[in-house]
């Protein structure tokens, strides 16, 4: 069984591609970025400030499929630049804070919008 999870919780999807996917237990949650979902628009502010919100919008994708952020077992985190890591760890690390999921980072050349952070998670429902 698979069913595409919708929410106006976070932001509408902006190609062909769903919020996220949930099959055999699992939500798969496609690359969150520091759209904010009321105006649709790029959250001003550092790295920081775009993780707290990339992270509000995989919570609200997680809380439509029947999950949260407590049932995330796999998280890769894409940086514009490396030299953020640590101001992102510090946030990320405020919401995994208990049993943090596996995860990589990684630096790469440009993201979507622009933006600074994007994260993308699958969880248990």
């Amino acid at each position: 069984m698979r069913e595409v999870i919708a929410t106006k919780d976070a932001p509408q999807a902006i190609g062909p591609y769903s919020q996220a996917i949930r099959a055999n237990g699992f939500v798969f949650i496609s690359g969150q970025i520091a759209i904010d979902p009321a105006t649709q628009q790029v959250v001003a502010g550092d790295v920081a400030a775009q993780t707290e919100r990339v992270i509000k919008n995989l919570s609200g994708i997680l809380q439509a499929a029947g999950s949260g952020l407590e049932k995330v077992v796999r998280s890769t985190v894409f940086l514009k630049n490396m030299s953020d890591f640590a101001a992102m760890n510090e946030v990320y690390g405020r919401h995994f804070h208990v049993a943090p999921p596996a995860r990589s980072t990684v630096e790469v050349a440009r993201l979507p919008k622009d933006v600074l952070v994007e994260i993308d998670v699958i969880a248990l429902v």
